[in-house]
């Protein structure tokens, strides 16, 4: 498994976990972001916030939130 910071554009993925305080927790998964939930990163640059597509929804998470998200590499 791989932080969501890890992965590189265009790479897939399914959410494994998310971990943090129960405030964390509870933004990222209103948010649509949820546990076996397939994402796709857009965007990921050095020292910028990192976009990623979702459920039909563009995404921007800052590099700090996606070191608390654990994904799975979906296989192509």
């Amino acid at each position: 498994m791989k932080k969501l910071s890890e992965l590189a554009k265009d790479e897939t993925g399914v959410i494994a976990s998310i971990n943090g305080d129960a405030r964390f927790v509870s933004r990222i998964t209103s948010i649509g972001l949820t546990p076996g939930c397939s994402i796709t990163i857009i965007k990921n640059e050095k020292r910028r916030p990192i976009l990623l597509y979702s459920r039909d929804t563009m995404i921007a998470l800052n590099r700090n939130e996606c070191d608390g998200i654990e994904v799975e590499e979906a296989a192509v």
